[in-house]
């Protein structure tokens, strides 16, 4: 529209780690946008590091100041980003969850995720890609704290996800 200034292009890198799987967890985020740049990270005593990969794009996404931003997430998780790309979460939207995984993280992202224009973008982890590479140190930085809090959504019975499972 005329007379409307185009906002720029935010970059949002982002990963999770788990040692062990269920086991402590962090996050790592770095988003970039005109210039400037923002890093977040947290962890957590036990979690997986499926709920990792995707808090971390939920933490970027909460992190944007202003609505229909144009998003380019960057992520080495297929379970993330083949989750949007090949239509998973309209799936589990649709079915109320049944049966599935990380329900309250879904949830949590959607809103986030509609509320904005997203790109994701997979990219090969620790194959050197700056970003990618903060990320997982930051995550993993996180994860080695002492005291961390509980995962509020990790059940103790959940096994890893499979990355191709819907």
């Amino acid at each position: 529209m005329e007379g409307q200034v185009q906002k720029p292009t935010i970059f949002l890198y982002t990963d999770g780690a788990a040692s062990g799987n269920p086991g402590p967890g962090g996050y790592g985020v770095v988003l970039t946008c005109a210039g400037l740049r923002k890093e977040l990270s947290g962890g957590f005593a036990r979690t997986t590091n499926n709920r990792m990969e995707l808090l971390a794009v939920i933490k970027g996404l909460e992190a944007i100041l202003w609505d229909r931003a144009r998003v380019e997430v960057y992520s080495d998780s297929t379970y993330v980003v083949k989750a949007i790309t090949e239509g998973w979460l309209d799936k589990w939207l649709a079915t109320g969850f049944k049966k599935k995984k990380n329900a309250d993280l879904w949830l949590r992202f959607n809103p986030l995720y509609r509320k904005h224009i997203v790109t994701f973008h997979w990219l090969k982890g620790h194959a050197g890609h700056p970003e990618n590479e903060r990320c997982d140190r930051l995550a993993v930085e996180a994860y080695k704290q002492a005291g961390l809090p509980e995962d509020p959504g990790y059940q103790p019975d959940e096994k890893a996800e499979s990355l191709f499972e819907q």
